[in-house]
């Protein structure tokens, strides 16, 4: 088993707030993200668990198990750092089984888990290699299986991956979330990638500036973001201002039917993402504007429309646009997320 409970948990360095009031609850086989920039606090809490560093207030539980003031061998659960932190003077097999033998296992024992838990990472064939002849990639899956063979109830990932390049980078991911398919071990992620933390959890957390802003599934923080700020960390550009009225929200670009029950004559913020606004030189939608600059990104091309004194950011696969250009716009009314009332930018 390995439920991770923290409630109220609160950190400080040197009477400084790091973490505050982080609440969070992390299932028996599951899998959640903690995302959020660099000086957050991720890691931190992490560290937390591991029994790295102790909290100045709140409960770490694992499996109803109070953690606080255990020492981190008695804690079950292990961290993976972003560096792989391998001993150079073993090869990958000593490596690997180094906390089976702290654990005394005996020789038999020790020779199947390993054989097993190369097979798992893909490291098969590789046990008498020294470490600095391995790749960086390698690298890091010795060290995933050095924590993987010790069966832990909670399996802690610190930016495992941030040091490899984008190619290696995929190929952890999608071994990582093999593994943890497999083994169903209790993960806790951190990472500062937001495409990681969606594409690799059954939650994700958002931590900004020591606080937890909103956990949910990949796709709620992604298109039901509380409120501005969180939409601004996961690439949101486009936010107005307006009153809702008699089923409408009134804008000084337009007025837009919304499906939302909201009180009438509210102040309010709303928000839709580029690539949910649609583009058109010559069709019947809704708004005019004009075409200030574009952006060329690959597989979309980013186009920056002014209505009306307000700038609209479209991301479109569609025809090419032009600076200067007149375009129509429409702004699906299921796209627009607009937030209740007191969390806006009035």
């Amino acid at each position: 088993m390995g439920e991770l409970i923290l409630e109220d948990l609160s950190i400080s360095y040197d009477n400084q707030p790091v973490i505050r009031d982080f609440n969070l609850r992390i299932a028996n086989g599951e899998m959640v993200s903690i995302l959020g920039p660099s000086g957050a606090g991720k890691t931190t809490i992490l560290k937390a668990i591991a029994g790295l560093t102790e909290p100045s207030h709140g409960k770490i539980l694992l499996d109803r198990r109070p953690l606080r003031g255990l020492p981190p061998e008695k804690r079950d659960a292990v961290m993976v750092f972003q560096n792989p932190l391998l001993f150079p003077f073993m090869n990958v097999e000593q490596n690997i089984s180094f906390g089976l033998r702290m654990q005394r296992h005996a020789e038999a024992v020790i020779a199947e888990q390993i054989e097993n838990i190369l097979d798992l990472t893909r490291l098969t064939g590789l046990g008498r290699r020294k470490i600095h002849e391995l790749s960086g990639g390698q690298q890091q899956r010795v060290s995933l299986a050095r924590a993987l063979v010790l069966k832990p109830a909670v399996l802690l990932l610190d930016e495992p991956l941030s040091n490899l390049d984008a190619n290696l980078r995929q190929q952890m991911r999608e071994l990582i979330l093999e593994i943890q398919a497999k083994t169903r071990v209790t993960t806790l992620f951190v990472t500062h990638d937001q495409s990681e933390a969606l594409m690799m959890s059954h939650r994700v957390t958002l931590l900004l500036d020591g606080r937890l802003r909103q956990t949910g599934r990949p796709r709620d923080l992604f298109y039901r973001p509380v409120d501005p700020e969180v939409a601004r960390f996961f690439g949101g550009t486009n936010f107005f201002n307006g009153r809702f009225k008699d089923g409408q929200f009134h804008t000084d670009f337009g007025a837009f039917q919304l499906t939302d029950t909201i009180a009438n004559g509210h102040a309010l913020t709303a928000t839709i993402r580029p690539e949910d606004i649609l583009i058109s030189p010559d069709n019947d939608f809704e708004i005019d504007g004009q075409v200030e600059k574009t952006s060329f990104e690959g597989i979309a091309t980013r186009v920056w429309v002014t209505c009306r004194e307000k700038t609209l950011v479209v991301l479109t696969t569609g025809a090419e646009f032009n600076p200067g250009q007149n375009v129509r716009l429409r702004l699906p009314p299921g796209k627009i997320r607009v937030f209740p009332p007191g969390i806006n930018g009035w």
